[in-house]
């Protein structure tokens, strides 16, 4: 049986639908799946990191301290660039896995902010419709 759900593969940018305002009111939020790398900036806004912290200490030092913390899985030394860890479902720890919403939403870093303007295909995201319930 042929299913109605239109699949969508964060990985291949050519299954992206264009987007358009509302989109995102009835998506299940695939993009909050993809990698979000942050600056530090970031990071004192999602009060993962201190702003004393932020101005005395050094990257790599913090990016130590998140990566045994379980909050960064990888970071970028010559661009100073952290990589938000992910649950195992894959989801961005800041999405609420039943209302598929972003719980940090006045917080979330720039790289979502800036999503879908500036993405891997600029101006079109990987929606995927929510399931209704029968």
């Amino acid at each position: 049986m042929k299913s109605s759900i239109y699949l969508v593969d964060v990985d291949r940018p050519d299954t992206w639908t264009r987007y358009r305002n509302g989109l995102c009111d009835n998506c299940m939020a695939n993009c909050c799946t993809m990698p979000v790398e942050v600056k530090l900036a970031d990071l004192v806004r999602l009060q993962l990191v201190d702003p004393f912290e932020a101005e005395h200490e050094a990257p790599k030092q913090i990016a130590k301290r998140l990566s045994k913390a379980g909050l960064i899985d990888h970071f970028n030394f010559k661009y100073e660039i952290y990589t938000l860890a992910r649950r195992a479902s894959g989801d961005c720890r800041f999405l609420d896995a039943n209302t598929r919403r972003c719980t940090v939403y006045e917080q979330r870093p720039n790289t979502c902010r800036k999503h879908p303007q500036v993405s891997p295909r600029p101006n079109y995201c990987p929606y995927g419709a929510k399931a209704h319930a029968r």
